[in-house]
């Protein structure tokens, strides 16, 4: 999954940066402490350290929580901002994340809800599965 740039990156701290950046090369989602372990030796020591940036970065739009996970990943997608909902598909066995995006689908989760006379504002659908290159043939 490879992140993308927003095209108004907002000014980041030191500390965010460094969480941003070890997001953006990891192949896998990230926990909040493999990321303190990967950015350890840059000056970041304690988790509230990760989560405060994390919480911002996830306010900026710049990175996604997988909640099946408890882990990160950087967004990939410059256009999830304008998005209610965002669909990750997980591979099970090399942990790629891919983040998608289908206006059909959108549209029924906003009819299924509507339904129930109830208003979406944000959604996220996680897959789990196997990637072209994970899955079993036969």
């Amino acid at each position: 999954m490879s992140a993308h740039i927003h095209a108004e990156q907002p000014a980041l701290t030191k500390n965010q940066s460094l969480v941003y950046d070890a997001l953006t090369r990891s192949k896998a989602p990230l926990s909040a402490y493999a990321i303190l372990d990967g950015v350890r030796e840059h000056g970041i020591r304690a988790p509230l350290q990760v989560y405060r940036a994390l919480d911002k970065l996830l306010e900026m739009g710049l990175v996604h929580r997988l909640e099946s996970l408890n882990s990160f990943v950087a967004c990939s997608n410059s256009e999830c901002e304008a998005r209610e909902t965002i669909v990750f598909a997980i591979c099970e066995k090399c942990s790629k994340v891919s983040e998608l995006a289908d206006d059909r689908l959108e549209a029924q989760l906003n009819a299924l809800a509507s339904a129930d006379h109830f208003s979406v504002h944000a959604a996220t659908v996680e897959l789990r599965g196997f990637c072209k290159q994970c899955r079993p043939t036969g």
